[in-house]
């Protein structure tokens, strides 16, 4: 046994990676939080730095910047989402589970599906980017070291390999995962290092882009910002998963610290992909191009990594919805969750990438994660800060333990002052939203094609959430002995927990 940094708590020894993680969605006990503010960064990067983030890297010049235009846009967008982000890493070494749960105490045991449904979301979002992307890879490969003709049936068989290696990964669990997002963060590292030798020859940094997507620059330069920041919005229902592994008394800057890093080291993925997306730009297929143009020697580690990397990303997505469902439909263990997701996503893989357009499909899922998860972000956070940091863990359980009462019960297990709150302005910044050809907002079109659904989705959080806690207090007993920050409260007793 050794003992936690501040000496008070024995913890046990850390589980090996192939062992099948037992915990489900139930408080981590203290003695089993055997990670640091290290690992919450490793996980973070290990899942970012790869080709589904390179993807999305892509997508600025798609959409018709140049080299010096994508590269503000991708900044602007990391920054941005990492902004809101931050906070969500917080949640996990104080409740012990994930966030998906921990948002119970802000919209009702029952209320937290919101948070269900978003990481679902995300999860097939991202999990069909990072099989889609390694099946490509493979693909390119083949084609070009052995002359295969590319099928749709070769390119079904390998992305059900890659599927089916992405859930074995994630059944085993938390461990493994960090074993292979360790893995993933070298390999993609010294790949796109390498980049700067397989590429100076061809590349050119003053690429003038091409035909503006949305018509002028300043609605496609935003929606570029918007696409690049899809991907910290993504691991806002997830950071719980794995900084419930994380000691109770970590201090929170440490956390948001790690998690700021974390999203900053996607840089390398996110402008290796606006770099790589000059040389290739006009061809169809982003990934199987780049292996045509590249050398031989970084065509091949482009396949081995890319797999690498499409296992890395999708684990670290399908990990946190497997564990959560295991909670909304409680006959469903972690393991049997895990895998009735994944077949799901895999379906959807199927037809988005085989039967869709995929830049349209990825531009839907993506916008629609922006302007729906940010506002359930920034109520998590606006709930953390009133709430000075405190929650009772038993409470936030009764709903997976198939029970009632407590102090997160509010109405029949709904606080409606975030319930309300997040639905009004997911509803309404998706009417501003303009992701094309699959979400057209009716109001989109009132900015000169300026897509206004972010701003006006957080507003409308913001402010509709702090005034009902204004307007209509919480009862004391959610908060803690300090009671609430900024805001008043009412006595009342809290409801007992029965069957």
């Amino acid at each position: 046994m050794s003992s936690t940094d501040s000496g008070n708590v024995a913890l046990n020894p850390k589980p090996k990676p192939t062992e099948i993680e037992n915990f489900g969605i139930g408080t981590i006990p203290a003695a089993d939080r055997t990670s640091k503010p290290f690992d919450l960064f490793r996980i973070q990067f290990g899942g970012a730095n790869t080709f589904a983030t390179v993807l999305l890297g892509t997508f600025p010049i798609l959409l018709g910047l140049s080299f010096w235009e994508a590269v503000g846009a991708t900044i602007l967008g990391l920054l941005v989402g990492t902004f809101f982000l931050m906070p969500m890493g917080l949640f996990g070494p104080k409740t012990g589970t994930n966030n998906a749960v921990s948002s119970g105490a802000h919209f009702g045991v029952r209320g937290r599906v919101a948070g269900s449904f978003l990481s679902l979301l995300t999860a097939v979002a991202f999990y069909s980017i990072s099989v889609w992307v390694g099946g490509d890879a493979l693909v390119g490969g083949l084609v070009r070291l052995f002359g295969v003709e590319d099928s749709q049936l070769l390119r079904a068989v390998i992305y059900g390999l890659i599927g089916a290696i992405v859930i074995i990964v994630v059944v085993f669990g938390y461990q493994f995962m960090l074993l292979v997002n360790k893995t993933a963060v070298i390999a993609n590292s010294i790949l796109m290092l390498l980049a700067v030798v397989a590429f100076a020859g061809v590349f050119d940094a003053s690429y003038a882009g091409g035909e503006y997507a949305l018509g002028s620059f300043w609605p496609t330069f935003i929606l570029s910002a918007l696409i690049v920041m899809s991907n910290p919005i993504s691991f806002g229902a997830f950071l719980g998963d794995w900084s419930r592994y994380i000691p109770k008394n970590t201090k929170g800057s440490s956390l948001m610290g790690a998690t700021f890093l974390g999203q900053l080291a996607t840089l390398i993925p996110f402008l290796f992909g606006v770099a790589t997306a000059t040389l290739v730009a006009g061809d169809t297929d982003y990934i199987v191009g780049l292996i045509q143009v590249s050398p031989l020697w970084y065509a091949v580690l482009l396949m081995v990594v890319a797999f690498i990397g499409g296992l890395s990303t999708g684990t670290t997505s399908l990990y946190g919805t497997g564990l959560d469902f295991s909670s909304v439909f409680p006959r469903l263990s972690r393991v049997q969750a895990t895998i009735a997701i994944g077949l799901v996503a895999f379906l959807f893989i199927l037809g988005g990438r085989l039967f869709f357009d995929l830049l349209g499909s990825v531009n839907a899922f993506i916008g629609a994660i922006v302007v729906t998860t940010t506002p359930w972000m920034v109520i998590m956070a606006i709930g953390y800060f009133v709430r000075r940091g405190h929650y009772e863990t038993t409470d936030l359980q009764v709903f997976n333990e198939q029970k009632k009462g407590g102090r997160y019960w509010f109405q029949s297990g709904f606080n409606w002052r975030g319930m309300v709150a997040w639905i009004v302005a997911a509803v309404l910044g998706l009417q501003f939203a303009y992701f094309p050809p699959v979400i057209e907002g009716a109001l989109s079109g009132v900015a000169g094609g300026i897509d206004l659904s972010l701003i006006v989705a957080i507003g409308t959080a913001a402010v509709l959430y702090i005034g009902a806690l204004l307007i209509f207090p919480e009862p004391d007993y959610v908060y803690g002995p300090k009671g609430p920050r900024l805001v008043r409260a009412r006595k009342a007793s809290v409801p007992p927990i029965t069957k």
